[in-house]
């Protein structure tokens, strides 16, 4: 219920589409859009979520094409249960039974998957209006910083915290997201994901079955069935989730139950500087996509559970309509002391950076 009166708030000030940013009313309460744009690159935010909502760049016959999924008003955004395009947290992805013990004090949060609390529970870092720290879109590197402040108990999680997102063009048609957070007085638990759909076709183009993917990563987490992680880790070889080398999306799709919905364990380990994660091609517009983060995992989801989604301009979007590449720490890691820890203190702060690289040079033989 608590949700619901949130949500009616703002689908009241935003009924007609995204609301203005000037007027009376304090800038940081605002529901907005704002752009980005160098080059041939564009890519427009608002601040419900700190979402990405669109990102357009031309293929390789320089036809222009938006490459996200998502919504044409706020009020579609604020109903969104798919968590497109937006930031998740105080943890992404998945705590099994909704509860975890830190310095022997046990919390309990808000279950919002069955027993299970996902992308941080009923009220999460998506479904919050965030504060425009920075909005600078001229000069060699446009950018828009998003911060937001999570309460003492909010969802069950302990502590305050701030955390601010920054979205940065750089060099030739690259996006830079760094994440940011900070405990005020508590120790707590804290795993931001990036949750857009991303369709190199078009948002608009179908299923993403034919496009090519190599993920940077040997091994991933087990899980139950449930998605909760086990503890135990396995090697991708000889399975559907082998995509060391360049395979399509849907090559042995049809041997999973609905789709790819899995932590990947990217190598090169935990540490600060970026690795390649994934990189992603479509062979028939030539875009390709390439990720790379300081982050120890990758959750890759083909979009399984969007069903009759009416998505920007009408267009309707179905299972593995996109892929969704979430650079993260493992999931459930509260829960698995063997997972690399994702506490954060009030001296130990939270950094996570991607960097995605957009072009039309085929990145591989195929």
């Amino acid at each position: 219920m608590a949700k619901i009166c949130v949500l009616l708030c703002f689908i009241l000030l935003a009924a007609s589409g995204f609301a203005n940013v000037s007027g009376s009313e304090p800038k940081e309460k605002k529901v907005g859009i704002y752009e980005l744009k160098k080059g041939d690159l564009s890519v427009k935010f608002t601040n419900w979520g700190a979402t990405i909502i669109s990102l357009v760049f031309p293929d390789k016959n320089g036809k222009l094409a938006d490459v996200v999924l998502g919504y044409d008003t706020i009020k579609e955004y604020t109903n969104d249960t798919s968590y497109i395009g937006a930031i998740v947290g105080r943890v992404a992805n998945r705590i099994g039974g909704a509860q975890f013990t830190l310095n022997g004090t046990h919390y309990k949060l808000v279950a919002n998957e069955g027993k299970n609390i996902l992308h941080g529970g009923l009220i999460g870092f998506s479904d919050v209006v965030w504060k425009v720290q920075k909005y600078q879109n001229e000069g060699d590197a446009p950018h828009i910083v998003f911060t937001y402040h999570s309460a003492d108990g909010e969802e069950g999680f302990p502590g305050d915290l701030l955390v601010t997102v920054s979205y940065t063009l750089l060099g030739d048609k690259q996006l830079s997201v760094k994440m940011k957070a900070k405990a005020l007085n508590k120790p707590t638990p804290v795993n931001l994901a990036q949750h857009t759909y991303w369709n190199l076709g078009g948002h608009n183009s179908g299923d993403v079955l034919s496009q090519y993917i190599k993920i940077f990563a040997s091994q991933i987490t087990l899980v139950d069935s449930h998605l909760i992680p086990t503890g135990k880790f396995a090697s991708v070889k000889g399975t559907p989730y082998d995509f060391l080398k360049p395979k399509a999306v849907g090559s042995r799709i049809n041997k999973l139950a609905s789709g790819y919905d899995i932590n990947y364990v990217l190598d090169g380990g935990v540490g600060n500087k970026l690795k390649p994660a994934a990189v992603v091609y479509d062979k028939k517009s030539g875009r390709v996509l390439e990720l790379s983060t300081n982050a120890p995992g990758l959750q890759f989801y083909t979009s399984n559970s969007l069903k009759d989604v009416k998505g920007k301009g009408g267009f309707v979007y179905e299972p593995h309509a996109a892929l969704c590449l979430e650079t993260q720490g493992f999931p459930d890691a509260v829960n698995h002391p063997n997972f690399p820890s994702t506490i954060v203190t009030p001296k130990k702060p939270y950094k996570h950076n991607m960097l995605f690289k957009f072009s039309t040079k085929a990145p591989y033989a195929s």
